[in-house]
């Protein structure tokens, strides 16, 4: 019998709403004005990690993707591009204190100079997260990519939003729980999440529905239990991340009118003590074409650092192909001009500082 965690149900009613979230209305930069109201600023403290979102295709479609991937996106970063990143990383790592760079999409895996980078960040003696959806693995032509991860010691954090088939497949398409946890025991047998070995492997975990994501340690360990009972797989740490109310989630949100009760529900579970901890102090994103961005959720926000992006479709919002091109690209920028640069925020950044906090690595508190 499956684990019946009240923990996985995210079926709670909302709260009433705040006539600031309505869809009809344009929202103000409610997270500035609560900053200010506490007496709080946000600014980049350094850059521990290098995020870079190599492109938007995917084999999957997400119901939850705040990227909107899927097989039928084009947007893939150039070797040319990952040259000029490279070549900023020889020039600056050792001032920035640069640890890890963290390779995202889409999958990341699908972008065909994928290989190629991961070895020249590795030869520069960084650290490398490969955020996979797991099912990549499976496709023709990725079947040596898990060897290759291995090999070069990549860190995989891998997304499964669930220990339990259905609501995998309810949040990310009909199979792909039973792809998912073939991939993973394919991990397990080349040494990723096996003690001693010093091959992380990583789980992410994203509410099914309209919550906030429960306590990130008890629901650890009821993954580790159910997941090693049933299919013999271990992992190191769950990460535990809040959904973002931007993009596809955004979208599914307004379709069931619970877009402005989940906004308050953020806001209302917001924790000020987390505002020193959220992931934008230590870490830039860098989007397919080298843009920069204080995270990655502004990069899909097409809110650049410079906040040049000023590309607008037909129908009023930012093309985000047109601020691609026009934003500074991160080699056109020296460390002094990023460190103490003040963050650009909006209202989606409760996400980060409901609750127990949210960050690419989990809960902050």
């Amino acid at each position: 019998m499956p684990l019946e965690s009240h923990a996985l149900s995210q079926s709670i009613p909302l709260p009433q709403a705040d006539p600031r979230f309505t869809p009809a209305t344009p929202e103000a930069d409610a997270f500035a004005q609560r900053l200010a109201s506490d007496g709080q600023t946000l600014s980049r403290r350094a850059i521990k990690t290098l995020q870079i979102n190599v492109g938007k295709m995917c084999n999957l479609a997400c119901h939850h993707c705040h990227v909107e991937a899927g097989p039928g996106r084009t947007e893939i970063m150039t070797w040319e591009t990952m040259e000029q990143i490279i070549g900023w990383l020889k020039q600056y790592k050792d001032e920035l204190g640069i640890q890890t760079v963290d390779l995202t999409g889409g999958a990341p895996e699908m972008n065909p100079h994928f290989k190629e980078l991961v070895i020249a960040v590795r030869e520069l003696g960084l650290h490398v997260i490969d955020r996979c959806n797991l099912t990549i693995l499976l496709d023709p032509g990725y079947e040596d990519m898990a060897g290759f991860l291995a090999e070069h010691r990549v860190e995989v954090s891998a997304s499964l939003p669930c220990y339990l088939e259905d609501n995998v497949d309810k949040q990310r398409g009909k199979g792909v729980f039973d792809g998912s946890v073939k991939v993973l025991q394919q991990l397990n047998a080349l040494g990723y999440g096996q003690e001693g070995t010093g091959l992380r492997l990583d789980l992410v975990y994203n509410p099914i529905d309209y919550g906030l994501p429960p306590a990130q340690a008890p629901l650890e360990a009821d993954y580790k239990k159910h997941l090693h009972e049933h299919f013999g797989i271990v992992f190191n740490t769950l990460w535990t991340i809040t959904n973002m109310p931007i993009k596809r989630f955004e979208h599914a949100l307004k379709r069931d009118g619970a877009y402005a009760g989940y906004m308050t529900q953020l806001v209302d579970a917001h924790n000020c003590a987390n505002v020193d901890g959220v992931m934008c102090r230590d870490l830039v994103s860098i989007g397919w074409r080298g843009s920069v961005y204080d995270c990655d959720f502004n990069q899909m926000l097409q809110m650049p650092i410079d906040g040049n992006g000023t590309g607008v479709d037909s129908g009023g919002s930012v093309e985000e192909h047109v601020v691609e091109a026009e934003s500074r690209k991160l080699w056109d920028y020296t460390p002094d001009e990023l460190i103490g640069r003040s963050i650009q925020t909006g209202s989606h950044c409760f996400g980060c500082t409901a609750g127990a906090g949210s960050s690419c690595t989990g809960a902050l508190g």
